[in-house]
C-alpha cells in the first residue's frame, strides 16, 4: 500500500498533518502495525520533514503501535545530524510503553 504524503487519507494510520518549516506534526490514528510500515516509512522521508527542528507527534487517537513501527520512528528522528526535538502529545499507556521499548524516551518529551 502506498500512501501519496501530499494527499493524506482518511485511513492512513499516520499523516503530517502540519510542516511549516520549523514545525512539524505528525497525527496518528487506529493501529501502527506491520501492515502499515512501509506507509510509515515512506511518509517519514517526506521532504517536509527535513527542515523542522521540532516535531510533535499527535498519538491520541493512535490504539496501538508495534515494536517495528516504534523502531522506525527512532530512526527518522535521529537520522539527523542535529535531530529535532521531539514532542509526543497523548500516546495511551500501551502507546507509550511500546515507545519506550523501542528506545524513543531517550530522544523525545511525552506530554499527556
Amino acid at each position: 500500500m502506498t500512501v501519496d504524503p501530499h494527499r493524506p487519507s482518511r485511513s492512513a494510520p499516520v499523516r503530517i498533518a502540519e510542516a511549516d518549516g520549523q514545525h512539524a506534526v505528525l497525527a496518528f490514528s487506529g493501529d501502527l502495525d506491520s501492515h502499515a510500515l512501509r506507509v510509515l516509512e515512506e511518509l517519514l522521508l517526506d521532504h517536509r520533514l527535513r527542515q523542522p527542528g521540532a516535531w510533535t507527534l499527535e498519538m491520541s487517537d493512535l490504539h496501538h503501535i508495534d515494536l517495528a513501527c516504534a523502531y522506525a520512528l527512532l530512526r527518522a528522528v535521529t537520522r539527523a545530524p542535529e535531530p529535532a526535538a521531539i514532542t509526543v502529545r497523548g500516546a495511551h499507556p500501551a502507546v507509550h510503553r511500546t515507545l519506550r521499548h523501542a528506545g524513543l524516551d531517550t530522544v523525545a518529551t511525552f506530554e499527556e
